[in-house]
């Protein structure tokens, strides 16, 4: 299974008023391993930027001149997400600039050249209902150090993307987790390989067992009925 994790920057928020890509970044994953196989362009818009989007993502038009045009790069990109599946943050969003940009060039979309679409931020949601969603919250969520993330940027938040999409997945295609052909051995700060110590077992405080309890009821509302995870009164 070969998918691209995507995500894009721009000049401002709707495609529709004439704004354009300026950045545009996917990783390529194959059976849920990351390959280091990767597209990055930055993109001479043709346009001003927006402030409010520069400020989000702190890309400049002098930085960006010189640099090729989405018309220069299509082809690329096009073969790049060739009958991958897409991963991608709202993607309503990224497709909606994306797609604007192919029927510049008289292109078909983009759902007609990958193999489908995942948005991770409706997934999300359906995970996490009722909560904060953004991907800086999905990576405190799962421990995921965003740290060097200060502005938005394409490459580095499709990496981000990656590790939180795999997380939010892990054991979806099966109840047994394959572990690594080859463990990863865990090394202290001098470089030498550290024994693992005994796994310690930490019990769920009563508050945390209502809280769980809470997040299934939300679930439970949220899916009509449909949780699993609730007992429910007269089942086995």
């Amino acid at each position: 299974m070969r998918q691209i994790v995507l995500d894009t920057e721009t000049t401002g928020l709707d495609p529709s008023q004439g704004h354009r890509i300026i950045e545009i970044a996917g990783i390529e994953m194959v059976n849920r391993r990351l390959t280091g196989r990767h597209l990055h362009k930055y993109i001479d818009p043709e346009r001003e930027i927006d402030e409010g989007a520069q400020a989000v993502h702190g890309i400049t038009r002098e930085f960006l001149a010189g640099k090729p045009k989405f018309a220069d790069i299509a082809d690329e990109f096009l073969e790049f997400i060739n009958g991958a599946e897409l991963i991608i943050h709202n993607a309503p969003f990224d497709l909606g600039f994306l797609n604007a940009e192919l029927r510049r060039l008289d292109r078909v979309p983009v759902e007609t050249v990958c193999n489908g679409v995942t948005d991770t931020l409706k997934l999300a949601r359906e995970l996490h209902p009722a909560k904060r969603n953004s991907l800086d919250a999905l990576c405190e969520r799962y421990e995921i150090d965003n740290s060097s993330r200060t502005l938005h940027g394409a490459l580095l938040d499709t990496e981000l993307l990656a590790d939180v999409f795999l997380a939010m997945t892990r054991g979806q295609n099966s109840l047994m987790i394959e572990p690594d052909a080859a463990p990863r051995r865990q090394l202290g700060a001098d470089g030498q390989v550290r024994q693992r110590g005994p796994l310690l077992v930490r019990r769920a405080s009563a508050e945390e067992l209502a809280e769980h309890e809470r997040l299934l009821a939300a679930i439970d509302q949220e899916s009509k009925g449909a949780c699993i995870w609730l007992a429910k009164p007269g089942a086995a």
